[in-house]
């Protein structure tokens, strides 16, 4: 809906990248983030059959056991048995907050809200067989997905609404925009909001295999001919929100302003998982009008991407639909699970904060491993470029525009309009 959202602080983590600055540089250095899977998750041999060989690739975290319970003010007994998940988001919050110049410690009592995106089947599948060690006062606090935003509250004295968005891989925007919304309806003063997915055991992988979803040479390859699928991915990304008015009465530095977000789904078509063409590009359609932009004026849209043959052409099509009709600009198209992978739950974050940083540093970052375009894409209708190396995107006369799309294997969909960030004494503007 309308009413615009300031973008005021940004904490992820992702392979290769702690934080904003080491992910903008990993994104300008074209890197690729995808090894073979560490032995200490699991050996991907003993899963193999007589049918189907199992996946090899990965992008993952590195430690992701590693956790300061006494920072946090948690007993080991109870930090042991967190959902690594939510400890990550607790540390990249935190983090995300520091990025904004607040004190965490200072948001006690305040009218903060926490919204976030979930998946937490791992660790549950991963616990499974060792139920005997998890004690009783932790088994539902430290898996249960709702503790994830629930424990960032109470660590840290939030009052406003904390909510876990479980869409599956529209997770992270989903929890954006209905950050959003709280915000605009005067339910927070402040939002962190964001997703999470780590990748702790190997069942949901095995079973994306099995359905034809995963990439054979564990490479995403958006929008080319070769796409036969994409390469799982972990990370943790968190944004803080505030009134672009609030925000700008406070000084903050905004990196990149939300003109406007929507949700949908994709209703009836050709199968629960299939998308919609259709309803994507209605979707679309309708953020531009809540956000009053022109869709000739989007100059670059972050994708889901995922690099699958049936989902790039369907997105592609609603993306031509939407905003194709009367433009004589490009349309520049991309996606980070190029580097990355697909981190599920966190993948909207994770193409929201590369497109508010495209905007920040005035220039998009390369789409990696495109080299033929997709045939089934009618690239003739409309100008639309895949950009294979960094390509300038500074200020000018005109505001510049991104959207960011984030689609779920459930049907829910996710769609977000960022603009540039006013002009600001002090701020690092695009150059």
């Amino acid at each position: 809906m309308t009413g615009e959202i300031a973008i005021i602080g940004i904490g992820c983590r992702f392979p290769g990248a702690e934080g904003p600055d080491e992910l903008w540089e990993l994104l300008r250095d074209k890197a690729d983030t995808v090894t073979a899977i560490p032995p200490e998750r699991w050996d991907p041999a003993e899963h193999d059959d007589e049918d189907t060989v199992s996946p090899r690739w990965g992008s993952f975290l590195d430690d992701v056991g590693a956790f300061d319970a006494e920072f946090f003010g948690i007993r080991p007994p109870e930090a042991a048995q967190m959902d690594p998940q939510h400890r990550v988001l607790l540390e990249v919050t935190w983090s995300a907050l520091e990025d904004a110049g607040i004190r965490p410690q200072d948001l006690r009592g305040s009218l903060t809200a926490a919204y976030f995106g979930f998946l937490g089947q791992d660790y549950a599948l991963a616990e499974a067989g060792d139920r005997a060690g998890v004690g009783p006062w932790y088994l539902m606090n430290g898996v249960d997905p709702s503790f994830g935003p629930g424990r960032v509250a109470y660590q840290l004295g939030l009052e406003g609404p904390a909510v876990a968005v479980g869409t599956a891989c529209s997770s992270s925007l989903v929890a954006i925009s209905q950050a959003c919304h709280s915000l605009r309806a005067g339910e927070a003063d402040l939002a962190v909001a964001g997703g999470v997915s780590l990748i702790l055991s190997p069942e949901i992988y095995l079973f994306l295999n099995k359905v034809g979803a995963i990439a054979g040479d564990g490479r995403c390859k958006t929008f080319d001919a070769r796409a036969d699928g994409f390469v799982r991915g972990e990370g943790c990304g968190v944004v803080v929100l505030k009134r672009l008015a609030d925000a700008l009465a406070d000084r903050d530095d905004v990196v990149a302003v939300i003109r406007g977000s929507g949700v949908g789904h994709d209703g009836f078509s050709a199968g629960l998982t299939v998308p919609s063409a259709q309803a994507q590009q209605r979707l679309i359609e309708r953020v531009l009008a809540w956000a009053q932009v022109d869709p000739a004026a989007v100059g670059y849209v972050e994708a889901h991407g995922t690099g699958t043959p049936l989902g790039d052409p369907i997105e592609m099509a609603a993306l031509l639909g939407a905003l194709g009709p009367g433009r004589d600009t490009p349309l520049h198209v991309g996606s980070v699970k190029t580097n990355i992978g697909h981190t599920d739950a966190a993948a909207g974050v994770a193409g929201l904060i590369k497109a508010a940083l495209a905007l920040r540093h005035g220039e998009i970052p390369a789409n990696l491993h495109f080299r033929e375009p997709n045939p089934l894409i009618p690239w003739e209708r409309a100008p639309v470029r895949v950009p294979t190396e960094a390509t300038p995107w500074p200020r000018g006369s005109v505001p510049r525009y991104a959207g960011v799309s984030a689609f779920g294997l459930s049907g829910t969909n996710a769609h977000v309009v960022l603009a540039e960030a006013p002009a600001q004494p002090g701020a690092n503007a695009a150059t």
